[in-house]
């Protein structure tokens, strides 16, 4: 009796896991866990927070994992809406941090409702487009992309251009695998070449200062261009070895900002060399790979959106972090999935390996 008991546990702890998955995000999380510490050394409470980070993700991962993707369809629509009404209100109530508010008090916490919209932009998209399945008609297009406008618009008024990135690719990726036709693509691509120097006048001042700065770091190199100096230098002196873990000298004397956060994929450069960049890119790639092969094999329309937006949204992720760091691409705030320190933005990224993992866990029972 207390066997069978024990055997039915067993199954129901894994049984909605999906394990290739699961092994690559416990290898990254153990890589950011040994970068972490080498970038706070000095201040360890931030390797046992990064710990609890962690294991909050990794609950809360298993936690939507053991939902079928019929019950995360439903929602779609409510988390949405009080993704959208929580933005308003940080307009109103929001506390304003380094000159940006995207923060809302809780009294006890405080919470980034931009995170939320990362998951609820792209859930709200597949439900709508899944309702409408049988019959899709431009108009549907249309509207996708303005409820996809909308906290697009309200993040980067905040002004969080990184996240509002995130979010706005996160729907577009919805919106693409839906069938969006390659002209409307195009129009839309023409449009905002026409629209860039509109745009560029409607731009923060600092925003601007990145742009121009990604051009020539050196116009400005203890303001906008120091976070892109220090970071390629620290990566430079990496060689193809690295110097060795917590023997990374920029890191340690402290030239590079950020190092625990957006900036951590310097101080693994640096650490690790040319080597361990590698290793760390094939994981994403294994990562990237796994979700676009759940995406593949989904059985509903509702799954294959959702996979296919949030394994891209992983790339977007990487592709942005490390090509800012690198100096490829401007400064916007994005940090390395389950690398950089965070606890907001892990628990967001698990949410979403849990969603990839509900869509292959329960794509399989199906089929048995």
């Amino acid at each position: 009796m207390l066997q069978d008991f024990m055997r039915r546990l067993r199954w129901r702890l894994v049984a909605h896991i999906d394990l290739p998955l699961l092994l690559i995000v416990l290898a990254i999380m153990a890589t950011g866990l040994a970068t972490v510490y080498s970038a706070t050394y000095d201040t360890n409470n931030r390797l046992l927070a990064q710990s609890m980070n962690m294991l909050i993700g990794l609950g809360t991962m298993w936690t939507v994992a053991q939902l079928p993707p019929q019950k995360l369809m439903r929602f779609g629509l409510p988390l949405y809406v009080v993704g959208v009404i929580l933005l308003l209100l940080v307009f109103a109530f929001g506390i304003r941090v380094k000159g940006a508010t995207r923060w809302l008090s809780l009294g006890f916490t405080r919470i980034q409702p931009s995170e939320l919209l990362k998951i609820a932009a792209p859930l709200m998209l597949a439900w709508y487009f899944h309702q409408h399945e049988a019959l899709l008609k431009f108009r549907h297009y249309v509207i996708a992309c303005l409820l996809l406008l909308l906290p697009f618009a309200l993040i980067a008024k905040q002004p969080d251009l990184g996240t509002a990135i995130l979010v706005g690719a996160a729907g577009f990726y919805v919106i693409f695998f839906a069938g969006l036709p390659w002209q409307v693509i195009v129009g839309l691509a023409t449009a905002g070449g026409v629209a860039a120097p509109f745009v560029w006048t409607m731009l923060h001042d600092y925003q601007r200062k990145r742009i121009l700065t990604l051009i020539d770091p050196t116009s400005d190199p203890l303001g906008a261009g120091y976070h892109i100096i220090q970071s390629t230098i620290a990566m430079g002196s990496g060689g193809s070895f690295g110097k060795g873990w917590l023997d990374g000298t920029q890191t340690h004397l402290e030239f590079i900002p950020e190092r625990h956060t957006d900036f951590i994929f310097a101080v693994f450069s640096e650490e690790q060399g040319l080597l361990g960049n590698a290793f760390l890119v094939c994981l994403y790639f294994l990562l990237i790979g796994r979700g676009l092969m759940i995406a593949a094999n989904a059985s509903t329309l509702f799954a294959r959106l959702m996979a296919g937006s949030i394994t891209l949204s992983l790339f977007t992720y990487v592709f942005v972090n490390m090509g800012m760091v690198s100096g490829i691409l401007p400064v916007v705030g994005v940090p390395l999935p389950f690398v950089s320190y965070g606890g907001t933005a892990l628990v967001t990224l698990s949410i979403g390996i849990g969603i990839l993992m509900s869509i292959q866990t329960h794509r399989m029972l199906v089929r048995k």
